[in-house]
């Protein structure tokens, strides 16, 4: 595919009404963080329903003095709505494959790595040796390759995955919402989507070719799935590509408003940071250091107190510990982002980024009881 603008479509993309999209990019276009004081933040923390004005300054410099006063009451909002338990899932690489050109990602068409996509068998093993876990939650994931790993290949990995998972993602390319339809039907339930950042000419310079490109139809994909019939829907971006408060504050306000405009759906956020891959080892958060994802993610639970909020394994495992005290309710255990390592066998393809927790389920089992949490393997079961 060639290169497009990035606010274009390819020409069998589904269009959206943009209303939702315009107000994104309207707020964080005018969000001037460096005009909120400790007067603001104070305000804010004292409002029983998180306003969007309170948010901003929640993640502005100033409520970086206030991170104790942030962390009590996200932790207070935290254990009002989800109690002492805390959501377990892993994700299940099937293909490493990509078409399109992202300079940070280690599954980047230009990036030479070993690519592979499971063979179906080689797949059924996967899932059956990561479900011996005890986990009951599953996110499969490819690379954006339409090509390599089609819509039908990876509705076969999903029937496979509901014999034996309560629950099953998928993050994959962008879809439109037949196309979510027909994995819903397979036995997928939810879809996560990281627009990576909300900035449109940053956008541009860090996704170079391919269907990725397209900021306008990326911006679009949860709503397409919800049309297309998924429980779930989960929003992020990518801490550290540009100005992580603009992105934040994008990020959750986009969740927002989709909740608002469907509010049977369930909304999740994940707040990953920038992490080095094969040939990109420079590859790091701009200006996000764990004191400033914390804000943010105490920030997130205050606005969005019904939100389920992941932690992954980008974060080392002494800093997800502490998340999961205070404000995420979900983490992922026994990880790998290469293609085919759930098996006894040697991986069969390169990772998309290197972790820093690499902890098995068992040990963060043990961790999670240890701070008096109950760990969750599903908490839905279709009948």
């Amino acid at each position: 595919m060639k290169n497009i603008d990035v606010m274009e479509y390819a020409a069998d993309a589904q269009r959206i009404d943009e209303t939702l999209m315009r107000r994104v990019l309207a707020a964080r276009e005018g969000y001037d963080y460096e005009k909120f004081d400790a007067l603001s933040v104070k305000r804010a923390l004292g409002e029983e329903n998180l306003s969007v004005e309170g948010l901003k300054a929640l993640l502005s410099p100033a409520a970086g003095a206030f991170l104790g006063e942030m962390a009590e009451a996200a932790r207070d909002r935290t254990r009002r709505q989800f109690g002492n338990s805390v959501q377990f899932f892993t994700p299940l690489y099937i293909s490493n494959f990509c078409d399109s050109d992202c300079v940070y990602c280690g599954f980047s068409s230009k990036n030479k790595i070993s690519r592979v996509r499971l063979k179906a068998d080689e797949a059924a093993t996967e899932l059956a040796n990561i479900a011996k876990s005890g986990l009951k939650d599953v996110l499969i994931l490819t690379g954006e390759s339409a090509k390599k790993s089609d819509l039908g290949y990876i509705g076969e990995v999903c029937k496979e995955a509901s014999r034996l998972f309560s629950n099953i993602g998928v993050e994959i390319y962008p879809l439109n919402a037949d196309e979510y339809a027909f994995l819903h039907g397979c036995g997928a339930d939810y879809v996560v989507v990281f627009q990576e950042t909300y900035g449109p000419a940053a956008y541009a310079r860090f996704h170079l070719g391919g269907v990725k490109r397209s900021f306008a139809y990326r911006f679009h994909a949860q709503e397409r799935a919800l049309m297309g019939g998924m429980r779930s829907v989960g929003f992020a971006a990518l801490l550290g590509l540009d100005d992580f408060r603009k992105d934040a504050l994008a990020t959750a306000l986009h969740a927002h408003l989709i909740q608002q405009k469907y509010p049977h759906a369930e909304i999740a956020l994940s707040c990953p940071r920038l992490r080095p891959a094969i040939n990109k080892a420079h590859v790091g958060p701009r200006d996000v250091d764990e004191k400033a994802l914390f804000q943010v993610i105490c920030a997130y639970r205050l606005f969005l107190p019904y939100t389920n909020i992941t932690i992954s394994t980008r974060e080392s495992a002494r800093f997800r510990d502490g998340v999961i005290a205070v404000a995420a309710n979900k983490i992922s255990a026994g990880v790998s982002t290469g293609v085919g390592t759930h098996s006894d066998k040697a991986k069969k393809g390169d990772e998309q980024f290197e972790i820093s927790d690499a902890r098995s389920v068992d040990e963060i089992l043990g961790a999670v009881r240890g701070l008096n949490l109950q760990p969750v393997m599903s908490e839905h079961i279709y009948v």
